[in-house]
Formats: C-alpha cells, sequence, structure tokens
C-alpha cells in the first residue's frame, strides 16, 4: 500500500447503532473531527427503540452486513468474492480458516471483505474481542488488510471466553487496544509478552464540553442518590436499596434513582416492593446520554456498587463513571477491575471493596456528611478526567497506531499529549496532576452484500 494513499478505517461491529455502547459514538466523532475517514459495517441491525442524538452527528457510512436466509444467498456471497481475483487468492489461502469460522462468520468476513474494496478501507477496527473481531480478522487475512480491535470487559473476563481464541486474536492484530492499566495488566499476565508484544493502552475518552463541571453547594433535606446502568447483576444496584434501607434505618432520608432497563428489572422491582420503599427508590429505565447528564446534574451523589457477576463478568471502567466525575457530584464505587484507577480513595471519591454492602454503607453516610470536604475530591476528579479521558487524546493516539501499522510503512514521530482546553470548565485550582492510578483490585453483486443507511 502506498504510503500517500488516504487512509479509511472501517469500524466493524456486533451492532450499530446500539443504545448502551455512547464510548464508540464518542470515539468515532473525535476521529472524524480529527480529520479521519470512516465507514461502519453493522454485523447485526439494531435492536434498540430508543436513540441518542448524537448519533446524529456522525458522517460515516452505516452498512448493515447481511446474513443468509438460504443456502443460495451464501452462495451468491461466495461467489461475489471468488470473482474478484485478490479476493479468490485471499480466501484460497485461509479457506481452512474459513470453514473452521461458523457459517455466519464466514460468510460476513467475505461480505465485509468485499465492501472493505468497494469503500476504499485501508484499515479494519473492531470493538470488542469476540464476534466483530473474528469477521475483521478474517477480513483481514482475505484482503491482506491489517486489523486491530479493542477489549472491553466481557470479552475478556466472562467465563465463556476462549483463552486460544483470544490468544490468537492478540497475536495476529496489527494492534491491539484495551482501555485500562488493569486490563492491560491481566492480558500480559494471562498470555505472556509474545502474544501481547502489539497490546496498546488507549484510555477511552469523553467530549470534554458536553460535560461541564459545575461546583456543589450544600445538600438539600433529602440527597438524592443516582445509579446508572444496565439492570444486571455485575451493577450491583441490589446494594444500592440496601443503602437507602439501612440509612432510613438510621434516621437519614435519602431517595434513590436508578437509570436503565435489563433482565433484572422486575427481581430490583419487587425487592423494593419487599422493603416498602416504592417513595423511596425509583427505577427511571432507559435514558439518552444527553437526559442522564441532566440528571448527573441535579442529583446529589453518584453511586457505583459494582460486582463480579457469577459468570465473571465484570465492568471494564463504565462510561458513565467519567461523565460522572467530569460533571462534579461526587462519586462512590466499589473496586472491580480499573476503577481503582480513576476513584483514587480519599482524593477524587469512596472507593469501597465489591460486595461489601456496609462499607458501602458508611461511604455514602461520609460522603452526605455535611462535615466532609466533598469539593475537594470533585474537583480532583474532573482533574483527573480532564487530563487523561479527553476524546481528542484519544483519538490522536488511535491514529498514530494506524499510521505506524506494518502494512503501510510510514514511520510517525512519537506521540505528544493533548493539551487540555483552557476553555474547558474545571477546577479554579489544580495543586497536583492526577493520574489514573494502579488498579487496586489488579490480581488479572448478486444478492446485496450490505445497506447503508446514511
Amino acid at each position: 500500500m502506498s504510503a500517500d494513499r488516504t487512509h479509511r478505517i472501517a469500524y466493524v461491529l456486533k451492532m450499530y447503532p446500539r443504545f448502551s455502547e455512547t464510548f464508540i459514538v464518542s470515539e468515532i466523532l473525535a476521529r472524524e473531527a480529527a480529520g479521519e475517514e470512516i465507514v461502519i459495517f453493522s454485523l447485526r441491525p439494531p435492536a434498540d427503540a430508543r436513540f441518542h442524538p448524537e448519533l446524529a452527528r456522525v458522517q460515516a457510512p452505516v452498512i448493515q452486513v447481511g446474513r443468509s436466509s438460504s443456502p443460495r444467498r451464501l452462495w451468491e456471497t461466495w461467489g461475489a468474492a471468488m470473482a474478484e481475483p485478490e479476493l479468490a487468492r485471499g480466501t484460497a489461502a485461509h479457506l481452512e480458516e474459513l470453514v473452521g469460522a461458523g457459517v455466519d462468520d464466514a460468510e460476513q468476513a467475505l461480505a465485509v471483505a468485499l465492501l472493505a474494496r468497494e469503500h476504499g478501507v485501508t484499515h479494519l477496527h473492531a470493538h470488542f474481542a469476540s464476534m466483530a473481531t473474528t469477521v475483521a480478522r478474517l477480513a483481514g487475512l482475505l484482503t491482506d488488510l491489517p486489523y486491530s480491535f479493542t477489549a472491553h470487559a466481557k470479552d475478556i473476563f466472562h467465563h465463556d471466553v476462549q483463552p486460544e481464541d483470544l490468544a490468537r486474536k492478540l497475536r495476529d492484530a496489527d494492534h491491539a487496544v484495551t482501555i485500562s492499566e488493569y486490563n492491560r495488566e491481566h492480558l500480559r499476565s494471562r498470555f505472556g509478552t509474545h502474544d501481547t508484544a502489539h497490546l496498546e493502552l488507549v484510555r477511552n475518552g469523553l467530549e470534554l464540553e458536553r460535560f461541564p463541571y459545575r461546583r456543589r453547594g450544600a445538600l438539600p433535606a433529602v440527597p438524592v442518590l443516582l445509579g446508572v446502568g444496565r439492570l444486571v447483576e455485575k451493577k450491583g444496584f441490589d446494594q444500592l436499596i440496601d443503602v437507602v434501607r439501612d440509612l432510613r434505618e438510621e434516621g437519614r432520608e435519602v431517595r434513590a434513582e436508578i437509570v436503565g432497563d435489563g433482565p433484572l428489572r422486575a427481581h430490583l422491582a419487587a425487592r423494593i416492593t419487599e422493603l416498602g420503599l416504592e417513595q423511596q427508590v425509583h427505577l427511571l429505565g432507559p435514558r439518552t446520554q444527553e437526559e442522564v447528564r441532566r440528571l448527573l446534574e441535579e442529583a446529589d451523589l453518584f453511586v457505583a456498587p459494582f460486582v463480579i457477576g457469577a459468570d465473571g463478568n465484570a465492568d471494564g471502567l463504565p462510561t458513565v463513571l467519567l461523565e460522572a466525575m467530569a460533571t462534579g457530584i461526587p462519586c462512590v464505587a466499589a473496586s472491580v477491575t480499573a476503577v481503582g484507577e480513576v476513584i483514587l480513595e480519599g482524593r477524587t471519591g469512596w472507593l469501597v471493596p465489591s460486595g461489601d454492602t456496609p462499607a458501602l454503607v458508611e461511604a455514602v453516610r461520609e460522603a452526605l456528611d455535611p462535615a466532609t470536604d466533598r469539593l475537594a475530591r470533585t474537583d480532583a476528579a474532573r482533574e483527573l478526567v480532564v487530563a487523561h479521558y479527553d476524546s481528542r487524546s484519544q483519538a490522536r493516539r488511535l491514529r498514530e497506531l494506524v499510521a505506524r501499522s506494518a502494512h503501510r510503512n510510514i514511520l510517525t514521530q512519537p506521540l505528544e499529549a493533548v493539551p487540555a482546553d483552557p476553555a474547558a470548565p474545571g477546577p479554579s485550582t489544580t495543586p497536583q496532576l492526577l493520574s489514573p492510578a494502579s488498579s487496586p483490585s489488579l490480581a488479572e453483486p448478486a444478492a446485496p452484500i450490505g445497506r447503508s443507511l446514511s
């Protein structure tokens, strides 16, 4: 590939758009703002009824990559690939891998390979080291295009993750990205230096101008605790309900609002009724990112009682926690995976052991104490997010990694940090620059191929 060819990144995603994956939208917006050309290949049609307004700002065309509803359609996709001499050679060279991948993955890899050539793609990037990366890797083999992927949480920690498959993806990728130091050290420890030689740390970023910082004043008589996330085991929202119960038994009235939807909604609703907390705890259902931002401004304390699920699933570093820290709401969180890299106990918030409800209650109690200096912690939290979780810096790091691709053979200069926007509102004083800490929890042509949505 010639060095002067404009690079175009194809995002290979399981489903786009997806209501819960605001971090992907922010990443694409930041890369487009930096001048990169992007096209999005979605392997499954969107299933969400609600969409975030920010999606309207994404300029990239979205192509839904279909799957065959009949053997005839499958052979038509195969025939289209065989009609392209380069793809025919790639398919012949990697036929064993295609056959072993399963029908859907193999067919969609052929479709992505055809679409990549049609759209002038020079690099494939997937999010999550599961199905999307499987397809991106196979498409890369067929086209001789470099591929990369971002590993997050479930795709690393869930019991269903196949070590051999993940090791192969790490090893074969032009580069792999993960979002936290905890994840990077876990993967290095598990797979060794050879398989993780191209593993890079690139932290998720926020559009900081969308999350202005506001220093909070005195608390109201009945403070509002806010929890945000899918209603699944790893979010630990049953513990937030217990916090409200325990504080009420002490004579301390609080309200809790829980944003999100998921399979545990009925269970949580029953728990609220069982404890007689219908007036104190409200399940608000799903909300857009902008609606969540307003709730963060209105609430008094953000509570994130994360736990590790029975299936090994755990949160990586939820975007909403960074959003909360950016806006100035005090944060209490449980220590799982990389949470301790941003919630620095006594400095940027309150960090408690995962699954320890009494410790969570004590932290919330202290955070609501009028004598507590909440502003010192929220100032420091905003400082940390501005310094290390700006989406512009994230976009520049991702672009640097693509530019270094061995397939492109372009020499580049070392990455420089993006200075914080002086216009971005934040604490007026920053006595010491905070960095994310080491995680205290660290131990580990016939049938249509695609349809454009824009």
